[in-house]
């Protein structure tokens, strides 16, 4: 590479620059360097180009643009090769509304699918081999109608807004779902996956859950059946409004032609929600997930029911154990109480005989102790003193104090000893209280 030198003068200071008084230099100049300068950029690349082929710059332009369209063919020919359908090329420019700018780019495989990217390259192709000037050059019509369509599709294709709407009414991208003979037949999954799949394009919440298989949960089959039916869809119907004129003399007109185009676009909006409703409704009666879902639930709800019948008979038998026993048990308690009471009375019995006999024992003993009077047969009165002052005694004992006496009496044949056993019961009876002293007057010492 040859070397270039370049002289060129140091910048001049502006006039007055070096009299200023604050000016003060912080250092020296540094020493002048050599350095070597190689041409490059595209300029230099052109410039070379020309020169070593001996072309004008005229003949260079026309050869790199063949080169480039060239390159454009080659890049393009892979990813975008669908064949032009012979009725599309024949579509009028006007009608370009009714048209699907996707075949008409050749990118209709794609269809909302596709990037801008390949939007982009699709029309650089299309251009290429559908421009008026080339095919006035290749001996063909001028006629650019196609070219138009080329234009318009692009146009509409590349503008989010525009796009969004086209591809709300684009027929071409949805999917029929299938009959149920055809469902029974084939897999269900897979059919209706693609059906929900390209209805999913419209949802304003992403991303759309799956169809899923045989072997989803039920809170994910119940969770995709409730996406749908709350589905929120952004798809609209401006893009088949009729046109509305552009004439500002004739509001009424422009008015009226606004709420015609309303009107349309909320019938259109009303009878997709049905036609989405009803599709999904179709598929969820079609779907043996649901059936087998119902099936366990009810042979569940079967269990719950037999296991609280079981239950509630265990809890019945065990009410009547309960009762069964309780009978039992009063029963019992009822033959012990009247065992009891029969005891009782009997002992009661026993008892009161017990006492008469031992009343008897006591009233006998008072006449073998001769009713208390020493020597002799005692008198009339001394025998109704003795008798009614032991009858006073047996009031003021019980039972067991009556036993006790008459146990001391039995068997006393000698008047003293039986007369002593009195006296000293009247004390015992005296010192309990029970009797006043002097109240036994036949006893008193």
């Amino acid at each position: 590479m040859a070397t270039v030198q370049i002289n060129l003068p140091l910048p001049v200071l502006p006039e007055g620059w070096a009299g200023e008084k604050d000016f003060k230099p912080i250092s020296q100049l540094s020493a002048a360097n050599d350095r070597n300068i190689e041409p490059v950029g595209p300029h230099f690349l052109a410039h070379a180009r020309r020169k070593r082929h001996k072309r004008t710059f005229s003949e260079d332009d026309r050869i790199q643009a063949q080169a480039n369209v060239k390159k454009v063919e080659d890049d393009d020919e892979g990813e975008i090769s669908e064949p032009e359908d012979p009725v599309l090329l024949q579509r009028e420019a006007k009608d370009w509304k009714n048209q699907d700018h996707y075949a008409v780019l050749g990118i209709a495989r794609y269809r909302h699918r596709a990037t801008e990217e390949q939007i982009k390259k699709a029309h650089r192709r299309k251009v290429l081999k559908h421009h008026p000037d080339k095919k006035a050059a290749a001996g063909g019509t001028e006629d650019d109608q196609f070219f138009k369509c080329i234009q318009k599709a692009t146009e509409v294709l590349l503008d989010p807004v525009k796009r969004r709407q086209f591809d709300s009414v684009d027929e071409a991208a949805e999917v029929e779902p299938p009959t149920k003979k055809e469902t029974q037949k084939g897999n269900f999954y897979k059919l209706w996956g693609k059906v929900f799949e390209s209805e999913g394009r419209f949802s304003n919440n992403q991303p759309v859950p799956k169809l899923g298989n045989e072997k989803s949960t039920k809170p994910e089959v119940e969770a995709f059946y409730n996406f749908w039916y709350n589905f929120d869809s952004w798809r609209s119907f401006e893009y088949l409004d009729e046109d509305v004129p552009d004439d500002n003399e004739n509001r009424d007109q422009k008015r009226h032609v606004e709420r015609k185009n309303q009107n349309a676009r909320r019938k259109k909006k009303t009878e997709d929600t049905t036609r989405l409703r009803k599709l999904v409704d179709d598929a969820l009666a079609l779907d043996e997930r649901i059936k087998k879902f119902r099936q366990e639930e009810h042979a569940q709800k079967n269990k719950r029911r037999f296991e609280k019948e079981a239950e509630q008979k265990r809890l019945a038998e065990e009410a009547a154990k309960a009762k069964e026993e309780a009978a039992r048990l009063q029963q019992e308690k009822e033959a012990a109480e009247k065992a009891e009471k029969a005891e009782g009375k009997k002992a009661k019995e026993a008892a009161k005989n017990a006492a008469k006999k031992n009343k008897r024992v006591v009233r006998g003993a008072v006449k073998d102790a001769n009713y208390f009077h020493a020597g002799g047969d005692a008198p009339a009165a001394q025998i109704d003193s003795a008798l009614n002052d032991v009858d006073l005694i047996i009031t003021k004992i019980d039972n067991e104090e009556l036993a006790t006496l008459t146990g001391k009496l039995n068997g006393q044949k000698d008047g003293g000893v039986i007369t002593q056993i009195f006296q000293d019961e009247v004390k015992r009876l005296v010192g309990a209280g029970k009797l006043k002293d002097g109240e036994a007057k036949s006893l008193s010492a």
